[in-house]
């Protein structure tokens, strides 16, 4: 089912239609103007400008609440509200009491479009319109207690629904910025690394190239050593930029524990983790895909999920081909990962093979779930295999 999540707007057309029908169904308490016109015993005229009133009150309304957030002026979201009291005004005095319920849509909207300091205002004042408007209409005083209640508790409440959505909007921009300063920070990392790597193999190798030509049309018996020593630096400069990216393409999952912690931490979702895991005897692959599967999982966590909490489980398991190393990172976040695997998924579950190990990645009844498991003891043919 293709939902809506607090702070976000609609992306397609489905999601649209979700919003309209819930924004739409509150549209049934107009139940009583829509009867006034069918059975009130108005004359035609009357009744066609009543329709006209009706439904240009409901675009505006529907406009206005659509419009919510998108960064109008507080000035312009005024001028709507007064629009739409006036409507409901001219309505009610003219055509009866049916039509003061126009009142607790005003109030419902002048909460929702403006921030509190004015909405704390506006609301009273529209119950105060509400009141006066019923006292002038015949028998409208007996409509007054069942509206002015609604009216206040609606639009008093639709305060405290954009000071969420608003917060929620916070949110998900802070965590879009600690993913990135995540990302950033490591590639910073890993330019610093270089840099301490070959900086001074490659000044080194300068130095020795120049020192190399200039001894080579005199003593190249000296030059030939110079170009010995470049070639054992330029060995030794390749086996240390080999393991420091072996460093960075494996992962060890007590490091990346740490590491989902930090990150969970920093972006507001309380993280359930497990405590330092007992690794004995599970193969170095093994460890290493599961550690980048956690990585991947918390990533997805932070930048999509819009979760609130994250519980991570690693359990070992008995199964007919053997022992297995399950890990399973859970979120009660949207639940939503696309319209197919992405990228991440695919890489990872190709990540998994390679180690001999399965995912499996969902939704679930309350947020998303992706489970890999890998052998946690090595095979006869590993065994076996020479180092």
């Amino acid at each position: 089912m293709s939902s809506v999540g607090i702070g976000q707007r609609p992306q397609n057309r489905r999601q649209k239609a979700v919003k309209f029908l819930w924004v739409g169904i509150w549209l049934a308490y107009l139940s009583a103007p829509v009867n006034d016109l069918l059975h009130g015993g108005h004359s035609d005229g009357v009744v066609v400008l009543g329709w006209i009133g009706l439904v240009v009150f409901v675009a505006w309304y529907l406009a206005l609440i659509f419009r919510t957030g998108r960064g109008e002026t507080n000035g312009l979201v005024l001028g709507s509200l007064a629009v739409l009291a006036t409507q409901s005004s001219v309505l009610a005095l003219t055509l009866g009491r049916e039509w003061l319920v126009l009142f607790v849509y005003v109030a419902i909207s002048s909460g929702a479009a403006l921030p509190f300091r004015l909405a704390r205002w506006t609301i009273p004042a529209v119950s105060a319109l509400l009141t006066g408007c019923a006292l002038a209409v015949p028998g409208g005083a007996s409509f007054l207690a069942g509206l002015l209640f609604p009216a206040l508790l609606g639009g008093f409440s639709m305060t405290g629904v954009r000071e969420l959505v608003r917060t929620t909007l916070e949110l998900r921009e802070a965590r879009a910025t600690v993913a990135q300063l995540a990302a950033n920070e490591e590639r910073l990392r890993l330019a610093r690394d270089l840099h301490d790597l070959l900086g001074h193999s490659l000044s080194l190798i300068t130095i020795k190239s120049e020192l190399a030509g200039r001894m080579l049309p005199d003593h190249p018996d000296k030059a030939a050593r110079q170009v010995a020593d470049i070639e054992q630096v330029s060995r030794q400069a390749l086996v240390d930029v080999r393991e420091a990216v072996a460093g960075y393409r494996r992962p060890r999952l007590p490091a990346e524990l740490a590491g989902a912690r930090v990150a969970l931490t920093a972006a507001g979702v309380v993280a359930d983790l497990p405590a330092e895991p007992d690794l004995a005897g599970v193969p170095e692959d093994s460890e290493t895909a599961l550690a980048w599967a956690l990585r991947e999982a918390v990533t997805n966590v932070v930048r999509h999920s819009g979760a609130q909490r994250c519980t991570v489980e690693l359990l070992r398991r008995q199964t007919l081909d053997g022992p297995v190393l399950e890990l399973s990172v859970e979120d009660n976040g949207s639940g939503d990962q696309g319209s197919g695997p992405g990228n991440g998924l695919t890489g990872l579950t190709e990540r998994l093979a390679t180690a001999g190990g399965t995912l499996e990645a969902g939704g679930t009844r309350h947020g998303f779930c992706l489970t890999a498991r890998v052998p946690a003891a090595a095979t006869s043919a590993d065994v076996g295999s020479p180092a």
